[in-house]
């Protein structure tokens, strides 16, 4: 029995995408007419705002489209004026609804006043399936481990830059996520994520290691193509808005 190194195993699934893409473009002659056009999506308003196929997440007129993620019932996180608040101690909240990859927008606001540090200011995150952490927190002038920043892929890879606007300054994130694919235990594809803060590219295609959890050693565990996204309660009065998805093909 032949055994194979990952790093083997990785270089064939990449090869067998590129041959794949290879194919399906071959099946067309170039400028081919007959060849099917991309579906006609309009665009928001401005960039921020949602186009026609992306799914709401919040709108800033309820939680309907969220759950606890302890126990399932109501979030029970504030909503006021066109924002939702975290509120300490009622725990982290999930979507409804299962995703895999994607493209997701989301605004976030730290508290106006600073108040700890290092990781015990304005601390939440976004996990991608519940389980691929990009970091919130206040890292204007606020020390802490690179991997643990805002915009890190939380504890395996820091941002290229810090883009983070003063306390109490609405940012956002744009990100792109691919999620991983396994056969069986094995994650024959790894995760793969780009995230945009405040229009400047902070993780290029980053291919993600594992699991992110705290203290926990990088690793996958095979689980299911869609999973619900959560926002992390953290001990802080941490803002969100205006947050849409586009669920994409692996």
């Amino acid at each position: 029995m032949k055994i194979f190194s990952q790093k083997a195993v990785l270089i064939a699934g990449a090869l067998t995408m590129i041959s794949c893409a290879s194919q399906q473009s071959a099946q067309w002659a170039v400028h081919d007419s007959s060849r099917p056009t991309p579906p006609v999506v309009t665009p928001g308003q401005n960039d921020n705002l949602p186009p026609s196929d992306a799914i709401v997440l919040f709108d800033g007129t309820g939680l309907s489209a969220w759950k606890s993620c302890k126990d399932g019932s109501e979030a029970k996180w504030k909503v006021q004026d066109d924002y939702m608040e975290v509120v300490p101690k009622t725990g982290s909240i999930e979507t409804r609804q299962a995703f895999g990859s994607c493209q997701l927008h989301i605004e976030w606001r730290t508290p106006d006043v600073v108040q700890g540090a290092g990781q015990g200011r304005g601390n939440s995150g976004v996990f991608l399936m519940g389980k691929y952490e990009v970091q919130v927190l206040d890292s204007y002038d606020n020390k802490t481990y690179a991997d643990g920043q805002a915009a890190a892929i939380y504890g395996q890879k820091p941002p290229l830059v810090n883009v983070c606007k003063k306390p109490g300054q609405w940012q956002t994130y744009d990100i792109i996520f691919h999620a991983p694919v396994f056969n069986g235990d094995k994650a024959v594809t790894p995760a793969a994520i780009t995230v945009l803060q405040n229009g400047v590219l902070v993780q290029d295609h980053w291919q993600i290691e594992g699991t992110t959890f705290h203290k926990v050693r990088s690793q996958y565990e095979s689980h299911a193509d869609k999973l619900p996204l959560q926002l992390q309660e953290h001990g802080n009065p941490m803002r969100f808005r205006n947050i849409w998805i586009r669920p994409l093909e692996n």
